[in-house]
C-alpha cells in the first residue's frame, strides 16, 4: 500500500497551489481521504475531507472558501486546490487515505507561503 503526495512548493501569498495524492496497492475499498497539515513546531491539524462514495465534504474553517479537496475514482487520486494562500497556510500537507482495511498516510509535500 502507498500513498503518495505532490505538487508542493513555495508560492506568494494570494497565489494557488494544487497538491495531489495518489494511493496504490490496496485490496479493500477506499472509504475516504482527508488532507492535514503540520506547520512548523505545530501538530498535525486537519483541513479538508471527502467520503469516497458520496461526496461529502468538510472543511477546517481556516480554509473554507479557498480550498477545495476533489477526487478521481479511476486514477485512485485525491486533489487539494489551494487558492488565495496565505502565510499562515505554510506548512506540510499530508494525505490520508481510510481504506476498509485500516488507515494509510503520506509522508506528506511541502508547501511554503511567502510574503
Amino acid at each position: 500500500v502507498q500513498v503518495v503526495e505532490s505538487g508542493g512548493g513555495l508560492v506568494q501569498a494570494g497565489g494557488s497551489l494544487r497538491l495531489s495524492c495518489a494511493a496504490s496497492g490496496f485490496t479493500s475499498g477506499y472509504v475516504f481521504v482527508n488532507w492535514f497539515r503540520q506547520a512548523p513546531g505545530k501538530g498535525r491539524d486537519f483541513v479538508a475531507f471527502i467520503h469516497w462514495n458520496d461526496n461529502t465534504t468538510r472543511y477546517a474553517d481556516s480554509v473554507k472558501g479557498r480550498f477545495t479537496i476533489s477526487k478521481d475514482n479511476a486514477k485512485n487520486t485525491a486533489y487539494l486546490e489551494m487558492n488565495n494562500l496565505y502565510t499562515e497556510d505554510t506548512a506540510k500537507y499530508y494525505c490520508n487515505f481510510g481504506a476498509r482495511d485500516g488507515n494509510y498516510w503520506g509522508t506528506g509535500t511541502l508547501v511554503t507561503v511567502s510574503s
